[in-house]
């Protein structure tokens, strides 16, 4: 009997530790990154670009569909009302986490503030290589506003 019992223990170890079928962040119907997402309304995109200095202190939660996102190493996402609008760059607190590529079109909702950054030329070039839509400025900066969130939750439609 005791042989019994020390082959089902093995058994059922050796289940245990078997690899699970592979889901990756695409498959996921939630892929969460960062700090915890507080419950409570979101702010439109839109009231956050416009009024973004309003945004700078007290963290805020927003909403809005992923319309770009970093090519490089998903440091960075593109966040508007809906695919087909303009909307604010996302990046991620203290580049503290990074979200999976193939992102675009989920719907986002992430806590953090804003930032109003002027790239350097070398910085802009940098961000467009990667994708990000900026405007430049007459001397080739260009001025940014931007999302740091400290936690994100990307829904599947």
């Amino acid at each position: 009997m005791r042989t019994f019992r020390t082959f089902a223990a093995i058994a059922a170890l050796s289940f245990a530790f078997q690899p699970l079928a592979a889901q990756t962040a695409a498959d996921s119907a939630v892929v969460l990154r960062g700090a915890a997402v507080a419950a409570g309304v979101a702010i439109p995109v839109t009231r956050l670009v416009t009024g973004a200095r309003n945004y700078t202190t007290q963290p805020v939660i927003v909403e809005g569909v992923i319309t770009r996102e970093c090519t490089d190493k998903g440091c960075w996402m593109q966040v508007a009302p809906s695919a087909d609008a303009s909307g604010m760059r996302v990046t991620f607190k203290d580049y503290g986490f990074f979200i999976p590529q193939s992102m675009v079109g989920r719907r986002a909702r992430m806590e953090g503030v804003t930032k109003v950054t002027t790239h350097s030329k070398a910085a802009a070039d940098h961000l467009i290589g990667e994708g990000a839509p900026l405007v430049r400025n007459p001397d080739g900066t260009a001025t940014e506003v931007q999302f740091v969130a400290n936690g994100v939750e990307l829904f599947k439609n």
